[in-house]
């Protein structure tokens, strides 16, 4: 299974090579595009998901036109070859329709499975190649009968052709017919009644069996995730037991227009039908197999295959490219099938266009933002007439991992090992060896070492925009008489420069909200049970250092008696930080019983406000999240052992590094100190001298150089340590920087766990030059690329992209982080109460508060499954947590508690979610 060294040469520029147009954003397309074609290793699993279609549109007339073109082909071709194909890839244009591949997904077929890169799957392309040999059987004479038995004879004909088993059997058939003749007797019956069906009739039965299942209905016994992709797609296999049956209707259906001359409307209408139905196939096979982790023919899919399109200038030539860009269209949109990286190049006719659903123009960032989010939609990129005019900028070669050996040997040898491992006991008792680290022994160090440059001002302004338009419509909704009411959200001032975001949740938030508050709006158009609420942005100072004297001003608005209709207030959302601050403006709330319902506030005080019940957590509290850090760092083996033989060991010695007068860091520390079984040194951090709360034998730093050099000292007396961080992600820079400064404690990786706080800042790429940081910290969704992730959640990653996109510039940081879900779904909880209270319209102030507690809040989310306990304002039932590992590639969930999915439940998982 070892991978083979890559083969790196300098390349040498070819004759005319001009390099792809340095367009605006192109240089983010062409990283996108390296990373789409070629992903990290680590993450291979995205090859499985849907890529999108990207239309370049080439200005220019003539040869300037066929120039242009053949500029951004040859630029984007480039880099998956080298003397050979890098990656399974084809480049289609007009030329590519000849008399033996009369449609374009023939030629596609071809290109893709010609010099294929040796030991990169998919290897073989069965069903488009069963597909291929009807179609080309009904082609040659179209008003000639084909029945199924036909049809059936000219697809074996095709498989014998393609070598393997079937060949040798057909060769020895031949021989026995052709010596039938010659031989009488008993020896010529039994050639001809016996040993012939044996060796023909008998494999072409059974084969024509396999690909039944294959396409059709999948036996009971099969594995295969392409299976059914046939029965799925066509109205004719409902209720029919043979492949073949199902294509003879199929075709027969086209028959008459396939006779008709070129330019008339059904023989293209039957064409586009042949050419969807192959390009159905080809995608199929595509898909197969999915990219996994440990088998061993699914660790070979490292690249995806890629499409690339010549349009011609002439829309009467062009018509045969943009047949295949229409079906490739009207496959990719089923869950069956995934689309090849497909970049069309050349001027689209308005007939495709239309065929595409009419795609808005973008830029190159956006096809870039496509490239990543893989959601299936075209893309038309219109370019500019002046970046032709000077130097391009060349796309790196592609470096996909390959392997020495076939999937199929390192498959046998697996086995054989796994036979050896499970006698081995029999003879050898097991000793405990080396334990791998968990999540792998790569630190947060990647390639790129500059952050995500964020945008703050623009982007806080796009999610509150958005706001504002969504906050217009619950206003028109009260104009046509419906029961509209009003959210308060409380957050800290808005954020004006990037470092300050980089601490702060603000804008994942914002969006959150801004996505539940729209799909309310969307789903209330239908159904007159739901209440379209506004919300009202309140911004509390830094830090939220006003947060009380806010929740003063909103209580007295209440008590006034002046918000009525649309604009009367039924509950608070927001106060995602833990903080001395916040706990007072939820007692001032409390008094006043005003609903509120929190995001990602965690500390234990945040709900001891004298006996209100007025606030609701949603995200699970620092006594549960502390016992399950607690638990992992005790028995999971995270930190890196010393010497040569690598690999990991559970933490006997924690340091514990908190800021004592933080709400949040305080009880976190605490919770974490009563778990812990082992030893425990505790310091005290706090860049203000602020160490109020702090024990009177605890060690107080106000400075990061200072905090490092003693952490260093301790990691070196106590090799198995890790440090445990719990105040917040700004002193936690501070520190990381000191420690880089300081040369990081000597040449051993260093193991840091942490709290939730940490996220906005790890995702952003703060750490990715630290080449000696292991970083653990906990989240509150699972990652959308985790299998685990349940429908609701890889829905909301999806809608969220789409939202990033349209709404914003440059690259989003949080897209794994779970602050944005946990504000969707915290709105969603507010309104599933609001809309329990006003079943009627004259409900009292009071009766969402009462739906909080009823017992009745239950859905599926973008964090999981909520569900509140009822009359208990405590945070929903098994709510699910997470413990990341930041890696080079983002965020990976090591460990999975609660409910991420409906039914799962701590208890079910074991350790650490149930310390």
């Amino acid at each position: 299974m070892m991978p083979a060294a890559p083969n790196t040469p300098a390349r040498r520029e070819p004759e005319g090579f001009q390099g792809f147009p340095d367009d605006r954003e192109a240089g983010r397309l062409r990283h996108e595009y390296r990373r789409k074609v070629a992903p990290p290793f680590a993450d291979r699993r995205r090859l499985s998901a849907t890529s999108c279609m990207i239309l370049l549109r080439v200005p220019g007339t003539g040869l300037e036109y066929r120039e242009r073109v053949r500029r951004v082909i040859d630029a984007l071709e480039r880099p998956l070859a080298d003397g050979g194909k890098l990656v399974p890839y084809g480049v289609l244009s007009t030329e590519s329709v000849t008399a033996a591949t009369p449609l374009v997904a023939m030629a596609a077929r071809e290109d893709l499975a010609y010099n294929l890169p040796r030991h990169m799957t998919p290897d073989r392309l069965p069903h488009s190649a069963l597909v291929r040999d009807v179609i080309l059987r009904v082609l040659r004479d179209p008003l000639a009968a084909s029945d199924a038995d036909v049809l059936r004879r000219a697809a074996y004909a095709g498989r014998v052709a393609r070598g393997g088993l079937p060949c040798w059997l057909h060769k020895v058939s031949g021989t026995a017919a052709a010596g039938d003749g010659a031989v009488g007797g008993v020896i010529g019956f039994v050639l001809s009644a016996v040993w012939q069906p044996l060796t023909d009739s008998l494999p072409r039965w059974w084969w024509t069996r396999r690909m039944t299942h294959q396409l059709i209905r999948p036996a009971w016994l099969s594995l295969r995730r392409g299976a059914r992709w046939l029965g799925a797609e066509l109205d004719e296999a409902r209720g029919s037991a043979d492949l073949f049956e199902i294509l003879a209707t199929v075709l027969d259906a086209q028959r008459a227009g396939l006779a008709l001359d070129a330019g008339h409307p059904s023989h293209r209408a039957a064409l586009q039908a042949l050419e969807l139905l192959l390009v159905q196939a080809l995608l199929a096979d595509l898909a197969v197999p999915p990219a996994g982790r440990l088998l061993p023919r699914r660790r070979r899919r490292t690249a995806a295959p890629v499409l690339l399109v010549r349009i011609p200038e002439d829309t009467r030539r062009a018509e045969a490219v943009e047949r295949f860009l229409s079906a490739c269209h009207a496959a990719g949109r089923t869950a069956a099938s995934h689309l090849p990286v497909l970049i069309a190049v050349g001027r689209p006719s308005d007939t495709l266009l239309a065929a595409l659903g009419n795609p808005v123009a973008g830029t190159l960032g956006q096809a870039a933002d496509a490239l990543r989010a893989g959601d299936g939609q075209p893309v038309l990129v219109p370019l500019d007439e002046e970046p032709f005019g000077r130097p391009g900028q060349d796309i790196a070669r592609v470096d996909p991992r390959r392997f020495k050996l076939p999937w199929r040997a390192v498959h046998l040898t697996a086995w054989g090992i796994v036979a050896a491992l499970v006698l081995a006991p029999l003879a050898f008792p097991l000793g405990s060896g080396r334990e791998s680290c968990v999540g792998g022994e790569d630190t947060v160090a990647a390639a790129r070492t500059e952050p995500v440059r964020v945008r703050p001002a623009e982007w806080y302004d796009a999610a509150v925009g958005e706001i504002t338009r969504q906050n217009a419509r619950a206003e028109q909704y009260a104009a046509q008489g419906r029961t509209v009411r009003t959210v308060v959200w409380f957050s800290s001032e808005k954020p004006v420069d990037e470092t300050d975001t980089l601490y702060d949740g603000t804008i994942p938030e914002l969006r959150g909200v801004a996505l539940w508050q729209r799909k309310l709006n969307d789903d209330a158009g239908s159904d007159e049970a739901l209440v379209p609420l506004r919300v009202e942005i309140r911004t509390t100072g830094k830090a939220f250092h006003d947060a009380e004297r806010s929740a003063r001003k909103l209580v007295a608005e209440v008590r006034s008696g002046k918000r009525t209709g649309e604009r009367q207030i039924v509950g608070v959302l927001g106060f995602e930080q833990s903080r001395k601050e916040t706990a007072a403006a939820l007692g001032v709330l409390g008094k006043a019983r005003i609903p509120a319902v929190g995001t990602t506030a965690t500390a234990d005080e945040m709900i001891h406000n004298g006996d209100y019940r007025t606030y609701w957590p949603f995200t699970p509290l620092n006594k549960t999240e502390a016992g399950i850090e607690a638990d992992f760092a005790r028995t999971f083996p995270i930190v890196p052992r010393p010497g040569p033989a690598g690999g990991c060991a559970p933490a006997d010695h924690a340091i514990v590094i908190q800021t004592p007068a933080d709400l949040y860091s305080r009880g976190l520390a605490g919770r974490f100190r009563d778990s812990f079984e082992g030893e425990i040194d505790v310091l005290d951090y706090a860049q203000d001298g602020d160490f109020s709360g702090a024990g009177a034998d605890d060690l107080r730093f106000d400075s990061a150089e200072n905090l490092a050099d003693e952490v260093c000292r301790r990691l070196r007396e106590s090799p198995g340590s890790l440090v445990y961080w719990s105040a917040r992600a700004r002193e936690f820079t501070a520190f990381i920087n000191a420690m880089d400064h300081k040369g990081t404690c000597g040449d051993r990786d260093v193991t840091v766990l942490g709290g939730n706080d940490l996220t906005n800042v790890a995702q952003t790429g703060a750490f990715n030059d630290k080449h000696w940081l292991r970083l653990y910290f906990s989240g509150h969704r699972l990652p959308d690329t985790d299998p685990r992730a349940g429908t609701k959640t890889r829905d909301f990653a999806d809608a969220y992209d789409r939202f990033v996109r349209t709404t914003t510039r440059g690259t989003d940081p949080w897209r794994q982080d779970g602050h944005a879900a946990v504000a969707y779904d915290a709105l969603h909880v507010l309104s599933l109460a609001t809309d329990l209270a006003y079943r009627d319209e004259h409900a009292a102030p009071g009766a969402v508060l009462t739906a909080l507690g009823s017992d009745s809040i239950r859905f599926d989310g973008a964090t999981g499954y909520v569900s509140y306990h009822q009359g208990v304002n405590q945070p929903p039932a098994d709510k699910t947590l997470v413990l990341l590992r930041q890696t080079a590639e983002g965020p990976v969930a090591v460990v999975a508690c609660g409910a991420y999915r409906q039914g799962r439940t701590y208890a079910a998982h074991g350790e650490p979610c149930t310390a």
